[in-house]
This record gives structure tokens, sequence and C-alpha cells, in this order.
């Protein structure tokens, strides 16, 4: 069999996904010119037709279907090899224990756990998830490298002597609520109109930190307890009450669940920070300067 290039191979597995010569210029940024040059040549190479042509589109033949698949394997290999040399270019490697507490753990930790991998192929992140108070014991005992903790003013002034803290994320509370509740239509809604609802509020360990109701509240009705967030959503999600929600939470709301804001002038909410030991390795500064980046997406 003749040689069948690269490119003939990602444009005929492109063409076996999109169905269309035309989607598939648009995707690889081709002229539909240079694909049908590229699908013939590909043809060509294999001795025997790849595709039918019809009036929606093209189907693949059977030994279209198999060129596309083994070109699968081809290309993601090839892919892989790019990032490995990647790796080796960038000389950033060994591990990071990066901790998070559990709402940051929804959408900030992982996204930035993703680009670090995109960044520095060898660079491997560890993430644990833990209170602040927890992590701040974790990274004065080594364990940790990186602690993303929550700081606001309804929660405890955390000891940081000693340790270097960056600023990441401002975020006000919301109150998370059923699809079907009154308030779900709306963006924004006044505290005054918190009094009356029934709250589903945070339940844990003494000394861990807990959402509970809407805190400039002074007799709020308390309906339900729970330990983990998922069971917090779902007696939401049921419309058995509501819950404040970190906004760095909101991205990851189940379907069932809305957030609105609250305008409340005296409440500002909280904010995440990071915080490491004084010396930082440049391992931990990558990772730092992604959850910078991150956050700032999040914004």
């Amino acid at each position: 069999m003749a040689e069948l290039t690269v490119t003939a191979l990602r444009v005929v597995h492109a063409v076996v996904g999109t169905g269309s010569f035309t989607a598939t210029a648009d995707l690889l940024g081709y002229t539909q010119s240079a694909v049908s040059r590229q699908v013939a040549a590909a043809e060509s190479a294999a001795g025997v037709p790849l595709f039918v042509r019809g009036a929606r589109g093209v189907v693949p033949t059977p030994a279209g279907a198999l060129v596309a698949r083994r070109a699968a394997t081809v290309l993601a290999e090839l892919d892989a090899v790019g990032k490995d040399l990647a790796g080796l270019a960038d000389r950033l490697g060994g591990r990071v224990v990066l901790g998070a507490f559990p709402t940051a753990m929804w959408v900030l930790a992982p996204r930035a756990v993703a680009a670090v991998r995109g960044r520095h192929p060898g660079l491997t992140v560890d993430l644990q998830e833990a209170s602040s108070p927890a992590q701040l014991r974790q990274l004065r005992a080594g364990r940790i490298d990186v602690a993303v903790i929550g700081v606001g003013a309804d929660l405890p002034a955390y000891d940081l002597d000693g340790l270097r803290r960056e600023h990441l994320l401002d975020g006000r509370s919301l109150v998370a609520v059923s699809k079907e509740h009154r308030f779900a239509g709306r963006g924004q809604v006044p505290v005054t109109e918190l009094a009356e609802e029934e709250w589903i509020v945070g339940k844990g360990l003494r000394g861990e930190p807990q959402f509970g109701a809407w805190p400039t509240l002074l007799e709020p009705k308390v309906a339900h307890t729970a330990r983990e967030w998922h069971s917090r959503l779902g007696l939401v999600a049921a419309g058995l009450g509501i819950t404040t929600l970190p906004e760095i939470a909101a991205p990851a709301m189940p379907a069932d669940v809305v957030t609105v804001r609250v305008d409340d002038p005296a409440w500002l909410g909280r904010a995440a920070v990071a915080v490491t030991r004084p010396e930082r390795a440049a391992s931990v500064e990558a990772v730092l300067a992604v959850l910078r980046d991150v956050a700032q997406e999040l914004r």
C-alpha cells in the first residue's frame, strides 16, 4: 500500500466524523478543494474508495471506516508525542499537593489542575479536599504545598503568621433554590424577602466552617441540616428549603437548582485565598499562576 500522510489521515478521520467535506474544511481550516485532494490522495494510497458521495453528504465505505478508526489511534499518539516534547522543553516536573475547601473543589481547583496538565505536562498536581482550618494545619506540617482557603467576616481570623497569602477571588454569597421556587425567575432579590424562607444549612465537625442561613438574618427558619453539599442541594431541588451558596460554586449547579443574587449591603461575602509556606518552589509558583488565571476567568 502506498504511504498515507498524516494530513490525509486527519482529513479522513474528520470527514467520517462530520459526514461532510464542507464541515471538515471548516473544522480543520482548509479549503473544500484541499479536503477533496486529501481524500483523493488517501483513496489512491489505500487502493479502494473510502467514501460514497450522496445528496446528504458522504458516507464511509467499510474501508473508509477502517482507515478512520486506525487514524484515530495514530493521531492520538502523534498528539501525545507533542505533549511529551512540550514537557521536555518545559523542564518543570515533580509533584505539588493542592488543598481546597469543598466548594472550591467544584470548579476552581479542578479547572486549575486541568490547566496545569496542559501547560506543564511533567508536573503532577494531587488534589486534597479539606476545610480551611484543616488545610492550614496540613500546610504547616508539610503535607500540602498550596492551600486554597475561604476568608470572610463570618469566619475565624485564621493564623497566617509566617505564611504567604495571595488573593484569588472575591465572591458574593448567593442563594440556591429549586427551579420551581418563586425566586427562580429573578436575577436578584432583596434580603428582606429571605426572612420567611426555610433554610437548608450545613452541619460538620466542630471547628469546620459551614454555610448556614443567610448571615444577616436574625431568626432564620432552619428546616434541615446536612453535612454534604450534594445532600443540601438534593433537599433544595426537592423544594424543601433554600441554601446559602458561595458564588465560586455557581457554575456547578445541577439542572434542577438555580442561583439567585441577594441585595444585602450589610454582607460582602467571602474570598478565596491561596496560602503557601514562605519558600516557594518553581512548581508551586506554576500552580499559583494557573490558579490566578482560572480565578480571573471565573470573575
